[in-house]
C-alpha cells in the first residue's frame, strides 16, 4: 500500500504588514482502492466542470473495459450542450438557466446522440498553445439570446440559432464529421461506451426514495431525473463501485471552510480548532444533510471525478478525487482526499454505471 503525507506550511503578508503561517494537514492518507484513470486535465477559465469530471469518467470506463487510454475532447460536449440550453433558455422567454454549468447527465445525453471526439481532433479552441477562457464565449452567447428575446417579433425564427452556432464555431471550432476515420457514433461504440448503462443517484428526504425524481438544483437545466436512495444505501452504493473498480462522477459543494484543495482534504471536523487533522467528524444524518440543501448550504458547486478509496491515519475513510483543476495547485498532483462524512453532507449527486450497484440495491430501484 501507498501512503502519502500532506505537508503544507506557506506564509502570507497581509496588507504589507506580519507574515503569518497558512493552516497545514497533519493528515497521511492509505490506499485502499485506487482505480487506474488518465492524466489530470485543468479547465482553465471555463466553468465547465462537468464535462471534465464525466469526461475523465469516460475516459476511465474504457479503460476499466480492457480498452485504450484516450483523450477526449471536453468540449466536443460543451458544443453540443449549448445550443440545446440556448434553446430552452429562448423556448422559456428568458425565464430559464442559461450559464456554463452543466451536469454529469449533460454529457451522457450528448454522447448518445452525437458519440464523441477526441482531444486531437476537437481541441475546443483556437490556439492550442493558450488555456480555455470562455469569458467572452458566454457574454457573446448570453447578449445574443437576450436580445432576441427582447425583440419585438410576431414568432421565432431559425435566425438567432444559426447565429449562435456561428459564435461557437469561432470559438470552440467547428464540429468534426470523423474521429480516427469514424463517425463520433461509431467511435463511442468501439470504445464499448453505451449511454443507457449510466444512471444518477442522490439522496434527499422530500421525495420518496427508490423513486425517480427532477433534482431541483440550477445547473439540471434539461430537469433531468436522478434515482432516489436513503443516505446509508448512497454511500454502499460509493463503497461497493469503488471496491469492484468502478468510479464514479461526484457532484456537490466545494465552498466549504474545511474543504481545501490546496491542502489536498475535505472534513467536517467536531473541533474545528484541531484543523486538518485526524480527529472524530460530526454525525451526519439525512436531517442535517435536507437541512444544508433547504438552506443552500450544500449546493453543486462543482463536479469532480472520484477514483479511489484511503484511509487516514485513524482510519477514516477519505475518498480519493480527480479535480480538473491542473496539478500545480494543492497538495496532491492535482488529487484531493474527502473524508467520508464531507461525502454525506455535501454529495448533491453522483453518476455511475448501474453494474457498480449492489444487486439488492438495483431491485428496490428497479434497474435492470
Amino acid at each position: 500500500m501507498k501512503k502519502l503525507k500532506l505537508i503544507a506550511l506557506a506564509a502570507f503578508v497581509a496588507w504589507g504588514a506580519v507574515a503569518q503561517d497558512e493552516p497545514k494537514s497533519s493528515l497521511e492518507f492509505t490506499s485502499v482502492h485506487d482505480i487506474k484513470t488518465t492524466p489530470v486535465k485543468s479547465q482553465d477559465r471555463s466553468g465547465t466542470c462537468w464535462s471534465y469530471s464525466t469526461t475523465s469518467f469516460i475516459e476511465t470506463e474504457i479503460i476499466r473495459q480492457g480498452g485504450p487510454e484516450v483523450d477526449l475532447s471536453e468540449m466536443y460536449f460543451v458544443r453540443f450542450a449549448y445550443p440545446e440550453k440556448a434553446r430552452l433558455y429562448v423556448m422559456a422567454h428568458g425565464k430559464g438557466n442559461f450559464s456554463e454549468g452543466g451536469q454529469a447527465h449533460d454529457v451522457i445525453k450528448i454522447l448518445r446522440q452525437h458519440g464523441m471526439a477526441t482531444e486531437d481532433v476537437y481541441p475546443g479552441r483556437r490556439d492550442v498553445t493558450l488555456p480555455h477562457n470562455h469569458s467572452e464565449l458566454v457574454s457573446s452567447q448570453k447578449v445574443l439570446l437576450d436580445n432576441y428575446i427582447k425583440a419585438k417579433k410576431a414568432k421565432p425564427s431559425s435566425v438567432w440559432y444559426e447565429v449562435l452556432g456561428s459564435v461557437l464555431d469561432i470559438y470552440l471550432g467547428e464540429i468534426p464529421a470523423e474521429v480516427e476515420g469514424k463517425t463520433p457514433q461509431q467511435y463511442a461504440s468501439d470504445m464499448k461506451i453505451n449511454a443507457d448503462d449510466y444512471v444518477e443517484l442522490t439522496s434527499y428526504t422530500h421525495h420518496p426514495y427508490y423513486k425517480v425524481f427532477n433534482l431541483e438544483v440550477p445547473d439540471n437545466w434539461s430537469d433531468d431525473l436522478y434515482y432516489n436512495l436513503p443516505l446509508d444505501e448512497l454511500v454502499e452504493v460509493m463503497n461497493y463501485a469503488l471496491a469492484n473498480d468502478y468510479s464514479f462522477v461526484w457532484d456537490g459543494d466545494v465552498s466549504e471552510k474545511f474543504f481545501s484543495h490546496k491542502l489536498g482534504a475535505a472534513i467536517v471536523p467536531v473541533d474545528e480548532e484541531k484543523g486538518f487533522a485526524p480527529q472524530e467528524e460530526k454525525n451526519i444524518t439525512p436531517e442535517v444533510r435536507q437541512e444544508a440543501f433547504l438552506s443552500w448550504q450544500a449546493t453543486d458547486d462543482h463536479l469532480m471525478h472520484i477514483t479511489g478509496l484511503s484511509k487516514d491515519q485513524s482510519g477514516t475513510p477519505y475518498y480519493k478525487t480527480k479535480n480538473s483543476w491542473g496539478t500545480n495547485r494543492g497538495g496532491y498532483e492535482g488529487y484531493l482526499y474527502m473524508s467520508e462524512s464531507y461525502m454525506r453532507l455535501n454529495t448533491v449527486a453522483i453518476l455511475l454505471h448501474k453494474d457498480a450497484i449492489p444487486k439488492s440495491i438495483k431491485k428496490k430501484l428497479n434497474i435492470k
